[in-house]
């Protein structure tokens, strides 16, 4: 809970930061895309990039890829995450305003746990969930954008390989609710 308190605090902080660049002068923004990488995902060993394109005035439509590379505990996790989602743009200003955007995720990580003098335990760790965001994004004079959100998330998983129980692998972190928070930084064109 403190990491999440603290990554919502700085995103707020650097919000405030880059609000100070005068938006657009006209309600609607000209581009229809925006190509953006998640800043707070680098923090936990991720590289997330974001392609969302304009599909009318209320509507876009956005997929993320990111790969992550991390250890938790014993069980390191080595793979790849899609994310799918729909803004709804509630005051008909896609790609530029306050948003609700329910998302799918789909995760799938090699799992290795290194056990010394033997041969290390290896599995394949698939996890299926969704969830809905809400946030608010920039886009400045210069293109530049910023796209603040947190929301939740909902997830399940099985291990598959070597351990089919999958007692050995650290799983917990992407089962079950957790806290979802960005601050994606990028290009609109």
């Amino acid at each position: 809970m403190k990491k999440f308190l603290s990554l919502l605090i700085l995103g707020l902080i650097v919000t405030n930061l880059f609000a100070q660049e005068q938006p657009k002068s006209t309600n609607f923004s000209e581009e229809k895309n925006v190509l953006k990488v998640n800043a707070l995902s680098l923090l936990i060993g991720t590289g997330s990039i974001f392609y969302e394109r304009k599909l009318n005035d209320m509507f876009s439509a956005q997929m993320g890829a990111a790969y992550l590379s991390y250890t938790f505990g014993d069980t390191k996790f080595t793979g790849l995450i899609l994310t799918p989602e729909v803004k709804l743009y509630v005051k008909k200003n896609a790609i530029d305003g306050f948003y609700l955007a329910p998302y799918l995720r789909y995760q799938r990580f090699g799992l290795t746990v290194e056990n010394e003098g033997m041969p290390n335990d290896e599995a394949t760790y698939s996890n299926f969930g969704g969830g809905l965001s809400i946030g608010r994004q920039w886009i400045f004079n210069s293109g530049f954008t910023l796209d603040f959100f947190f929301g939740g998330h909902y997830g399940s998983g099985k291990v598959s390989g070597n351990d089919s129980s999958g007692e050995d692998f650290e799983t917990d972190r992407f089962e079950g609710f957790r806290p979802r928070v960005g601050l994606a930084l990028g290009f609109a064109f």
